[in-house]
C-alpha cells in the first residue's frame, strides 16, 4: 500500500484547496506551524505538529499540544525551514511514498522559493519524484532524468516545464508546442503550453524539472 503524507503548512488559507476527501484515501497528516492548528480547525488531527510556532499564540500551542500526541518545536533561529524539517519527518520517519505539501505555492515569495528549491538539497533530491505542492490553481511535481507520461487533470488547462537546474536534451513530444532533444543552460520556465489530449509525454537526460499544470 502506497504510504501518502499530506502537510499543510501556514501560507494562505484561500489558496488552500478541499482536501477533506482526502481522509478517505489513508492520507497520514502532518502540521507546519499555523497548519497544525488549521488542521484542528477542519477536524482532522495530525499524526505530528512541527515548528516554531512563532505564528501562533500560546493558548493555540496548549490546544495543539492536547489534541496531537506528536508536538515537536524547533528552535525559530535554524538552518532549515519548518516545511524542510516536515518533509524530512515525511520520508524518514513515516516512510511515505507520496509527499504532498498544501500552503506552500502562496503568500511570500521567499516562502515559495525555498519550498520550490527544496528538492535540489542532497537529502532530497533522490526523493524529488515523490514530493508534490497543490494550491487552488496549480499542482506542481518533480523529475529526475527520464521518459514519462503525464495525465491532464480535469479542472486544468496550462501546462509548464520549468527547468530548475541546466537541463539536457528536452523532448516535449505531444503537447500544444512541441521540443526535440533542446538544451537550456540556465533555468527557465517554458510556460503557458497545453495538452493537446489527456496525456502528454516528454523526456530528458540530465538536470530537474519541475512539472505544473494550472488552471486561470
Amino acid at each position: 500500500m502506497t504510504t501518502r503524507v499530506a502537510l499543510l503548512v501556514g501560507g494562505p488559507e484561500n489558496m488552500i484547496p478541499d482536501f477533506m476527501q482526502l481522509e478517505n484515501q489513508e492520507t497520514k497528516w502532518i502540521g507546519v506551524d499555523r497548519g497544525a492548528l488549521r488542521l484542528i480547525e477542519k477536524g482532522i488531527v495530525p499524526r505530528m505538529a512541527v515548528g516554531d510556532f512563532d505564528s501562533i499564540s500560546t493558548a493555540d500551542l496548549a490546544v495543539l499540544k492536547e489534541r496531537i500526541a506528536d508536538v515537536r518545536i524547533s528552535p525559530a533561529e535554524k538552518d532549515e525551514t519548518d516545511t524542510e524539517m516536515a518533509v524530512a519527518l515525511a520520508l524518514n520517519e513515516l516512510k511515505a511514498d507520496e509527499v504532498v505539501i498544501y500552503g506552500g505555492t502562496a503568500g511570500r515569495l521567499d516562502h515559495f522559493l525555498a519550498n520550490l528549491w527544496m528538492v535540489l538539497q542532497p537529502r532530497f533530491i533522490k526523493h524529488a519524484a515523490k514530493i508534490k505542492m497543490v494550491d487552488c490553481q496549480n499542482s506542481l511535481s518533480f523529475y529526475l532524468p527520464g521518459s514519462y507520461e503525464l495525465i491532464k487533470e480535469a479542472d486544468k488547462r496550462y501546462l509548464a516545464f520549468v527547468c530548475l537546474t541546466p537541463v539536457t536534451k528536452l523532448s516535449l513530444v505531444d503537447q500544444k508546442y512541441r521540443l526535440d532533444e533542446a538544451d537550456f543552460l540556465y533555468p527557465t520556465s517554458l510556460a503557458s503550453n497545453e495538452f493537446i489530449g489527456e496525456t502528454g509525454h516528454f523526456s530528458f537526460t540530465s538536470g530537474v524539472i519541475a512539472v505544473i499544470q494550472s488552471t486561470d
